[in-house]
């Protein structure tokens, strides 16, 4: 019992610290950007495939606000960056940036890149990645014994 007392003295503060971070602000010239890393997982995709990135942004400041986005995934053996992009929010206001790409022709099979977002003079890793599969079958089309 004094076991789980501990645990629950820890369990707590950490998921009400989770709680807080899970939605990002920025300020930006007294304006606020926020996004919420919704979803996340890893996206099969063999080299030379294309994918699309979409990210959803909110101006959660009082004024209009004008930030410089791109995104990018980052791997320790390939990379892909995206154009970067002008938005401007009103108060309020949502946009979604969308981005399309595709997986470097010389990325390594079984190689992963994370997405990462870049604000202002800001970043953040999102919890979306890309592993590149082989697009390689092997097919029997023969045998024989003797």
């Amino acid at each position: 019992m004094k076991n789980t007392y501990k645990s629950g003295l820890i369990l707590l503060p950490t998921l009400m610290l989770l709680g807080a971070v899970s939605i990002l602000t920025v300020s930006s010239a007294g304006q606020s950007l926020s996004f919420s890393p919704q979803g996340g997982g890893v996206v099969d995709k063999a080299r030379c495939n294309d994918f699309t990135v979409r990210i959803t942004f909110k101006n959660t400041g009082s004024d209009s606000g004008t930030w410089f986005v791109n995104s990018a995934f980052e791997g320790n053996s390939w990379n892909w960056k995206g154009s970067q992009q002008v938005l401007t929010l009103n108060p309020g206001d949502n946009k979604t940036l969308v981005w399309n790409g595709s997986v470097p022709a010389q990325a390594p099979a079984d190689s992963m890149a994370r997405l990462v977002v870049y604000y202002g003079d800001s970043y953040r890793p999102l919890n979306w990645w890309i592993h590149v599969t082989t697009t390689g079958e092997l097919t029997i089309t023969a045998s024989t014994v003797d």
